[in-house]
């Protein structure tokens, strides 16, 4: 493994994207850290928005993992829940300052 991020290829799903705009992007490091980009402009001004999106998120992370590994769907969203409960309870890694990037790709 070279160390790059190796993006998802996108491409199949370019109709289906149509004129949405990415708010997320998930970088995670084996028995580490996960590294966040966020833009919230596409999810609008209420933070609520982000809330809605990532139980979305995390309804068809369940559908996948359940066509993945086998396992039931429902099993699958349950341990999900879980790990989000947990992490809520005891937080394993508390967000940092980084510079961010404007909707012109200017850093600020």
């Amino acid at each position: 493994m070279s160390g790059k991020p190796v993006p998802i290829d996108l491409v199949p799903y370019t109709d289906m994207l149509g004129d949405s705009r990415e708010f997320l992007r998930v970088w995670a490091k084996q028995g580490g850290p996960v590294t966040c980009f966020i833009n919230p402009v596409p999810v609008g001004g209420d933070p609520m928005g982000y809330g809605i999106a990532l139980v979305d998120c995390i309804r068809h992370g369940a559908k996948t993992w359940a066509r993945a590994t086998g396992i039931p769907e429902a099993e699958a969203l349950a341990r999900i829940w879980e790990g989000v409960d947990a992490e809520r309870a005891n937080p394993t890694d508390l967000p940092t300052e980084h510079p961010t990037t404007d909707e012109d790709g200017l850093i600020h």
